[in-house]
């Protein structure tokens, strides 16, 4: 099957600045686009509708996080927008490109291309090292073994955890752990991040340390990044806070930033 996406090479697309971001002439590119994106389950005779009409517009580099009470939805709309579930109804545009109508396997070849998962339970594959687990998923986006290995190398530096390339993953704290599945996610350099509750299995001190280095590579790396939480502290942090209710999203008034002292 034809790509809908173009492909990229290891070392990604151009620079946030060379997009149009800060600084540029023009506008910055939208990465995601949805529109009247629908989501029902039936089972039983019930039907529920988990996403109503739901409309994004992400901008290339833009952080959003999205609030919500357990059962909202949260999870469910990150996997209709990286493909691991099929929408109702409605459309998804990734960088210009619908993608909602692909196959099963043309997602499967977008994700590896082009987007990253982070989940609560980190998800690493137990019979292999850190290394390998990070390495995967450049080789299957195409890159040579050594460019997967310096892309390993760099992000492991970037995350703290380089000393642990040769562990597996039950060796880890699940703070470790988290960020291994964080470098996982980034060894594509892909254009979107999907994070669905990724410190909600770790304790407070943990979570606030990967919260930081969500917004640190956001900075710096100027990937797209949609993040489901509940913590506040980071929606004072990102651009943009949004709250699905009853399979609506509305914008969330961000929270005042703490008096200083």
């Amino acid at each position: 099957m034809s790509r809908s996406v173009p492909p990229r090479g290891v070392r990604g697309d151009r620079s946030p600045r060379e997009q149009g971001g800060s600084g540029g002439n023009r506008p910055p590119e939208t990465t995601l686009r949805t529109a009247k994106l629908v989501k029902v389950y039936r089972a039983d005779g019930v039907t529920v509708e988990a996403i109503r009409g739901v409309d994004i517009e992400l901008a290339a580099g833009e952080f959003v996080a999205i609030m919500g009470p357990s059962g909202s939805g949260k999870s469910t709309l990150l996997h209709v927008l990286g493909g691991l579930e099929p929408a109702t109804s409605g459309e998804i545009w990734l960088r210009g490109e619908r993608v909602d109508r692909l196959s099963t396997a043309g997602w499967a070849l977008l994700r590896r291309q082009h987007i990253g998962f982070v989940f609560q339970f980190f998800n690493l594959l137990s019979n292999m090292t850190v290394a390998d687990n990070v390495e995967l998923p450049a080789l299957l986006a195409g890159a040579t073994p050594r460019q997967a290995r310096r892309r390993r190398e760099e992000l492991l530096a970037e995350l703290g955890i380089a000393g642990k390339a040769g562990a597996a993953p039950a060796r880890l704290s699940g703070g470790e752990q988290q960020r291994v599945a964080l470098a996982r996610a980034l060894a594509n350099e892909p254009s979107l991040l999907l994070a669905d509750e990724p410190t909600g299995n770790l304790d407070p001190h943990t979570a606030e340390e990967v919260h930081e280095l969500f917004l640190k590579l956001n900075r710096e790396l100027g990937i797209t990044m949609v993040i489901a939480t509940h913590n506040e502290h980071l929606t004072r942090s990102v651009g943009r806070a949004l709250r699905l209710e009853e399979g609506k999203l509305r914008d969330e008034p961000k929270p005042p930033a703490p008096a200083p002292g």
